[in-house]
């Protein structure tokens, strides 16, 4: 909860949401600088996947309508060269969401080909943790994955690659509290925001998150000038509070190619994961994907790089 926040000028509601990034699109508001907005964002499925859904519906996903975000917001006064200042003041959580396998996506694609989904159910209110099936309980941070502004150049731009001006940048820090900044590249920025996720691991390495449709709280300002060349972020504490009680199992991925370190440290987790809790291979991917972090441990010592993937205690107790 944000006990110290502004009270919302503007809703924009579930509804006024796009797919894809244009700046041909016209505003749903123009709003001054200082403004707090509320969202109310839907999940990355755009409510394809319901509470009721099995793994037949992840196979028949339309994926044209994928990461719906609502906006675009004009900010008076924003110009190329300045920052979007996005204040996060607040999560409002549905207490469902999902994750998924789906075929063709994630960091290993080539080892899980078939589609695969779990449904999770967790205290809005409190925020505590959610059960998966009988695996583990993920402590919950809510979060945007997908937060940004219009880029300069014109026509449609897929909504699935990170880009210079934000986007799909599924960043578990950009929670509560934190302030992100956007390079500018149109008149009024036109800031849009959506995918909302309840939990993820530093990754997402099965391709979602805990995907899960909630209310966001933002306000944006501007910083003239600033003439950024990628997003930044400040956050207003520790980040990983929330994992780190018990400590980690980590498992690496030693060799001269980062994405494949990365993939074979995963792999060796989730063959971890498996041997000691009995969890099918697809199970403990998708766990991974939601609380698990990959970080580089080494990346100075050629020829080989060092990948680490952290799994917290915290979940399996």
């Amino acid at each position: 909860m944000c006990s110290n926040c502004k009270a919302a000028a503007y809703t924009i509601h579930a509804a006024q949401h796009h797919f894809g990034w244009d700046n041909s699109f016209a505003p749903t508001e123009k709003v001054a600088p200082g403004t707090v907005l509320e969202f109310e964002c839907l999940d990355s499925s755009a409510g394809q996947l319901t509470p009721d859904s099995t793994v037949q519906d992840v196979a028949e996903m339309d994926f044209g309508k994928i990461n719906p975000v609502n906006g675009p917001i004009y900010v008076d006064g924003a110009e190329p060269g300045d920052a979007l200042v996005v204040k996060i003041h607040e999560f409002k959580p549905s207490g469902f969401g999902w994750t998924a396998n789906i075929p063709g996506f994630g960091l290993l694609a080539d080892q899980f080909k078939e589609p695969a989904l779990h449904v999770w159910s967790y205290d809005k209110d409190k925020l505590g943790t959610s059960a998966f099936a009988p695996f583990g309980k993920v402590p919950l941070k809510p979060f945007a994955g997908t937060i940004g502004v219009a880029p300069a150049e014109a026509g449609l731009h897929s909504i699935v690659p990170p880009r210079r001006v934000g986007g799909n940048l599924d960043i578990r820090d950009l929670a509560a509290g934190t302030t992100l900044y956007l390079p500018v590249e149109v008149a009024g920025a036109l800031f849009s925001i959506g995918d909302t996720h309840a939990a993820q691991g530093d990754g997402e390495v099965c391709g979602t998150a805990i995907e899960s449709p909630m209310n966001t709280v933002v306000e944006l300002d501007l910083i003239k000038g600033a003439n950024l060349k990628m997003p930044r972020f400040e956050t207003p504490g520790p980040v990983t509070r929330h994992l780190d009680e018990m400590g980690y199992e980590v498992t690496t991925g030693i060799g001269s190619d980062l994405y494949e370190g990365a993939q074979a440290a995963v792999s060796n987790m989730i063959d971890l994961l498996c041997a000691r809790h009995n969890y099918s291979a697809v199970e403990a991917y998708m766990l991974c994907s939601v609380c698990g972090d990959l970080r580089i441990s080494e990346i100075v010592d050629a020829p080989n790089w060092v990948v680490s993937f952290y799994f917290p205690k915290v979940v399996l107790n």
